[in-house]
């Protein structure tokens, strides 16, 4: 996004984000020197990627990070006013083109079966499943949320946050569009609960000495629920860590 962008002449760009993107975009900013960036976070965004944020923008005086209260609205008015550029992947499409380099390194997995998304706004299982239609293959898309943000995902009503902080799109403008992508690919959506996490953080711990977080572990969850109900896989299976 933004290449595309600064090609065509932005240099100014903003974002809202619970910590991933924010951190992606700010790896894209600093290969173009004559860009700024403001991120915006909630008053409760997790501390530990507060800090994280913090250390990669260090002494970076063209990328400055806010907490607000409302910082999607705040990057909307930005991006409304003409001042700065809303690197907003829930709803810009361009969003998807990024992801066909991953779909690319994916397709060379011979027999690709499925893969397996940690799921908020839905632009990664959408983004994919259209790069992979470009290699010709049509691995099962399978999304996981969370019982306490899951609006692409059929489940009862939501309940108490969930230590997978990270999914917080509520709207799912690409709902239909992911839900697609499941249908045709022959995928599906899944629900982890906080022990599902918490579970799967500690096998990883123990048989590959990997300390993922909490939205990293959904991909791995949601494989786990896939194979407790007996979903069978004719090739190899991708889970997407995000993330630390």
């Amino acid at each position: 996004m933004v290449d595309h962008y600064v090609n065509e002449g932005a240099s100014n760009f903003c974002i809202s984000s619970s910590g991933n993107a924010a951190l992606a975009a700010i790896y894209a900013i600093q290969k173009h020197k004559s860009c700024a960036l403001r991120i915006f976070v909630g008053k409760h965004i997790q501390q530990d990627k507060l800090e994280r944020l913090r250390q990669v923008i260090y002494k970076n005086q063209n990328i400055t990070i806010e907490q607000v209260d409302a910082p999607k609205r705040m990057a909307f008015q930005m991006d409304r006013d003409g001042i700065a550029k809303n690197l907003r992947q829930s709803t810009d499409d361009t969003a998807l083109v990024g992801y066909q380099t991953l779909a690319a390194e994916l397709a060379k997995i011979k027999n690709l079966a499925a893969v397996f998304i940690p799921t908020s706004s839905g632009a990664t299982a959408q983004g994919l499943h259209n790069g992979f239609q470009k290699h010709n293959i049509n691995p099962q898309i399978h999304i996981i949320q969370t019982p306490f943000c899951h609006p692409m995902v059929a489940s009862p009503a939501p309940i108490e946050p969930s230590v997978a902080s990270a999914i917080v799109d509520k709207v799912g403008y690409r709902k239909e569009a992911v839900q697609k992508a499941m249908r045709d690919s022959g995928g599906k959506g899944w629900i982890a609960t906080d022990n599902d996490i918490a579970e799967t953080k500690w096998q990883i711990k123990e048989t590959e000495n990997l300390d993922i977080s909490a939205n990293s572990a959904l991909s791995v969850a949601g494989l786990k629920l896939a194979l407790k109900n007996n979903w069978h896989f004719s090739g190899p299976v991708v889970c997407i860590l995000t993330g630390r």
